[in-house]
């Protein structure tokens, strides 16, 4: 039996198959989301390009002209502007996630689909604006003479750990969300400790310069790990330390990898565990 979805476009047919329905939901609510995200504004969908480099300037002339922050590479401003990309995707794609279930619940009371959608739709919606941001990081590494190698085709790899784990992170924060929400205040805090705490403004070398085992613990950081990893493998290979050249044991080099599919199973299980009563709370 078909069932009705509605959208922007007006009331669509989806099929009787659960997975296509699902699917469906998802495309519709990614659409929607992204085209209300920035409407209003004059600039558009224009900020989703310019919100991050205009945090990559401040921090650049803070930390690079002004505190000569650097890593031993010719370019470490796009080391600067990518991790910079990615821990903005991060952040975003959280800080959307956890308001997800709640800013829908009426929809969740209207339309019956499997709640964990919504969840994704928002994750999904930060990751384009990440591929969008990339482009943008290529582009300025040609124009500042990165020379590229081989490991670009392993970037896909980090972009999808850093997605998982993600929204991992976001499926646990919505639900907590639902019967907390002072979560929303706490994750500002934590979030910024976060930040603070992996090599996204400052080059790991520093650290190394000061504790190489302190540098070693922040490497177990998975949101640390995949970020290094994506700079070693698109911009400076021959100056970035990863978890994979600087720790030599390969038992504990692969920690960084569990405790990200942890988290993703973690919050893939609490969610689903609790999404069952999420509209009758709302």
């Amino acid at each position: 039996m078909a069932k009705k979805i509605k959208s922007q476009g007006g009331a669509r047919t989806a099929p009787s198959s659960g997975h296509e329905y699902s699917r469906i939901v998802l495309k519709e609510l990614v659409k929607t989301d992204f085209k209300m995200r920035y409407q209003g504004s004059v600039l558009g969908m224009a900020w989703s390009v310019l919100k991050p480099l205009m945090l990559f300037v401040v921090m650049y002339c803070v930390f690079v002209r002004f505190l000569k922050f650097t890593d031993g590479t010719p370019h470490f401003a796009m080391v600067l502007l990518l991790g910079t990309v990615l821990w903005n995707f991060f952040s975003e794609a959280t800080g959307m996630g956890l308001q997800s279930i709640v800013a829908r619940g009426d929809l969740l009371r209207k339309i019956h689909f499997p709640n964990y959608i919504i969840v994704m739709a928002a994750t999904l919606n930060s990751l384009i604006s990440l591929a969008i941001n990339l482009v943008v990081v290529v582009i300025f590494s040609i124009i500042n003479g990165v020379h590229f190698t081989w490991r670009v085709v392993l970037v896909p790899v980090g972009i999808a750990e850093l997605f998982f784990l993600t929204l991992g992170v976001s499926l646990l924060l919505a639900t907590m969300n639902v019967y907390f929400r002072d979560i929303q205040h706490i994750w500002e805090v934590l979030s910024q400790a976060l930040f603070y705490s992996i090599p996204v403004i400052y080059p790991l070398s520093m650290v190394i310069s000061v504790s190489p085992v302190f540098a070693k613990i922040l490497l177990l950081n998975p949101l640390a790990q995949t970020i290094q990893d994506i700079r070693y493998w698109l911009i400076a290979p021959e100056t970035t330390p990863t978890v994979w050249n600087y720790i030599n044991t390969w038992w504990i080099s692969l920690i960084p990898l569990v405790i990200a599919v942890l988290i993703f199973a973690v919050g893939a299980y609490v969610f689903n565990r609790n999404s069952r009563r999420f509209a009758e709370i709302l």
